[in-house]
């Protein structure tokens, strides 16, 4: 019997929001550096795939997810420079650089949210309001739980819990919406909720699993 869904809860970044690539990456433009948009691309892809399996394997990875990243994008650029990489990373952890909305974003998460109570639980540096804020779209959200204010990150079962408490949900009828295999969808399942990935990059379209690229996606899936 499929259990009756009430609330969905929404990742932020690489789901509603993605990250300000001129702002991120000025300090490389300065050394005449332009990685394109399809290298950004296949080493999302890529790094998912590589940080995925640390998880998995040995439940945490050694660096963040940007740090290896990074690590990746000046190794194929020829660019060795630890400092750059860290200012790269610094800069990819700051929710303000967070601010790219697709088009129609506010209007379809208004349109689920007349049919379904919905939430963020995002990993971000407590913040992560005021991005949502500034893009116009924090009012669709009932409750917006930030891993900066909980103390745990995803996949930590503790931040899935805050969100539940805070919205008065069931793990049960709630689905999970984000980007990350490892951190989403397997913190979200393990927390007891449905779990949807919101695979804009591709990156796990040979997996098997239930997958959307985008919004519009979303809104049909739901209405299957």
């Amino acid at each position: 019997m499929t259990r009756a869904r009430t609330t969905i809860f929404f990742d932020v970044g690489n789901t509603l929001l993605f990250p300000n690539r001129d702002r991120i990456l000025a300090p490389l433009a300065k050394r005449r550096v332009f990685p394109t948009n399809e290298q950004l691309r296949s080493l999302e892809r890529r790094t998912k795939k590589e940080f995925d399996s640390m998880v998995e394997g040995a439940g945490h990875a050694d660096q963040p997810f940007w740090y290896i990243f990074y690590t990746h994008l000046l190794e194929d650029l020829g660019v060795s420079d630890d400092a750059l990489r860290d200012t790269l990373v610094r800069a990819t952890q700051d929710s303000a650089n967070w601010d790219g909305i697709r088009p129609r974003t506010g209007e379809l998460l208004k349109t689920i949210g007349e049919r379904y109570r919905i939430g963020v639980i995002s990993n971000s540096d407590g913040k992560v309001s005021e991005s949502l804020r500034r893009c116009g779209i924090a009012e669709c959200f009932l409750s917006i739980v930030d891993s900066g204010n909980v103390g745990h990150e995803k996949p930590h079962p503790a931040i899935f819990a805050a969100a539940l408490r805070e919205m008065g949900a069931r793990a049960e009828e709630s689905l999970y919406v984000g980007d990350m295999y490892s951190v989403d969808y397997l913190g979200a399942t393990r927390a007891g909720m449905e779990a949807l990935l919101f695979d804009v990059a591709g990156a796990y379209r040979d997996r098997g699993l239930p997958r959307v690229e985008s919004l519009e996606e979303l809104e049909q899936w739901l209405g299957d």
